[in-house]
């Protein structure tokens, strides 16, 4: 029940960060272009988008940390399995675990890390230089989302200890084509 929440959470963050970042662009350059229209600008010339660029790269830096978390979920983050996949089952089974860990670890220490970096940061009261919103609230998506990522990897670590399985991503295939058997080798 949990994890179907925290899924539905994370994906409902990922489509509202791009849905927003994606709307606050395209109002940013129709507002752009309204200068070249002189009846147009004299109503839209009083609307300020100074902080549109802005408020997307906050809105990209939070999509891009639970996404992350999302792709360790799912089987699309980026993982290295050259070594992995010439190895016996037994050795494979070790490595395999070995970089879930790895991968805890290091994600759970940037938490750790990030709630520090955050903590300090309120202290100092700082704020951004355009819409004037406490950086702490910006630099929150560093522990959030790794420590979210850290869950994702503990979780895909525990269903592989289990049952030896791993989310799969398929990405040969596309609805309505079947992928060529020689090319799929």
């Amino acid at each position: 029940m949990f994890n179907r929440f925290l899924d539905h959470l994370e994906e409902w963050l990922i489509a509202t960060f791009m849905a927003l970042a994606t709307v606050v662009i395209f109002a940013s350059v129709v507002y752009r272009h309204t200068a070249t229209v002189p009846w147009i600008w004299e109503y839209t010339r009083h609307f300020d988008f100074t902080w549109a660029q802005e408020l997307c790269i906050y809105l990209f830096i939070w999509m891009a940390k639970f996404g992350a978390a999302y792709g360790v979920r799912t089987g699309i983050h980026v993982g290295v399995d050259v070594v992995v996949n010439h190895v016996s089952a037994k050795k494979r089974r070790f490595l395999v675990l070995l970089g879930l860990l790895s991968g805890a670890f290091f994600t759970i220490v940037i938490a750790a890390l990030g709630a520090w970096f955050v903590y300090e940061v309120h202290l100092t009261g700082q704020v951004s230089p355009d819409m004037l919103m406490p950086m702490w609230i910006v630099y929150l998506a560093v522990p959030l989302g790794s420590s979210l990522m850290c869950y994702r990897f503990l979780q895909v670590a525990w269903t592989f200890f289990r049952t030896g399985a791993l989310p799969k991503h398929e990405t040969t295939r596309v609805r309505g084509i079947e992928p060529d058997a020689e090319a799929a080798r």
